[in-house]
């Protein structure tokens, strides 16, 4: 749990990708607007501090992926995959303390299930710029991390929660903060967010 303080396409391609939500692809809604930098989750400060290699400069925004059949099944298949593979706990039972940002082999927190997926995107050609890792409150007030994919259909989310991949504005989440798309160790503030409430994390 992350613990917070405060291009048209045709018909035919849409229906041939399977998500129902793309009939009205390109609504302003489907892509998450960053307003202002913010600060970092403290997990992924540490984090970045003990693997600065996966959080510098990524270069200047292109704008979001292409969104293919490939593409699309790819992700489905590594949420899933990473889903059934990690056991979720938290970090207190693993590690003790309330929030380690880590690699998960067997077990762990929502973050570490993002991380294995962005990774694992990265790896099969996702650029890094179209995957971050964002901060989002559950319906109960609760932290939560998942992975946001950037694409010219609107922004998916990676969830380890759900398997499906739904636009962000269909998961029922708040969304708080995301690292940019310029530089995996700079975190910005979401348009729906509340300035109060993306300080830090900790």
């Amino acid at each position: 749990m992350v613990h917070i303080n405060s291009t048209v396409k045709t018909g035919a391609l849409l229906l041939g990708l399977g998500i129902a939500s793309m009939s009205n692809a390109h609504a302003a809604h489907d892509f998450l607007s960053p307003v202002s930098q913010t600060n970092p989750p403290i997990g992924h400060y540490e984090f970045c501090k003990a693997n600065p290699n996966e959080c510098g400069v990524i270069g200047r925004d292109q704008g979001p992926m292409q969104l293919t059949r490939k593409a699309w099944d790819k992700m489905l298949k590594i949420n899933t995959a990473v889903n059934r593979k990690i056991k979720p706990l938290t970090d207190m039972q693993i590690h003790g303390v309330e929030e380690v940002w880590s690699y998960p082999r067997t077990v762990g927190d929502c973050e570490d299930y993002v991380l294995l997926k962005r990774a694992s995107l990265m790896k099969a050609g996702f650029s890094p710029a179209d995957l971050l890792i964002t901060v989002v409150l559950q319906p109960d007030g609760s932290g939560h991390a998942v992975l946001t994919v950037r694409t010219d259909y609107g922004d998916y989310v990676l969830d380890n929660l759900r398997n499906d991949v739904r636009l962000w504005h269909e998961t029922g989440y708040r969304f708080i903060k995301r690292q940019s798309s310029e530089h995996a160790g700079a975190w910005m503030k979401l348009g729906n967010g509340n300035s109060g409430a993306v300080g830090t994390t900790n």
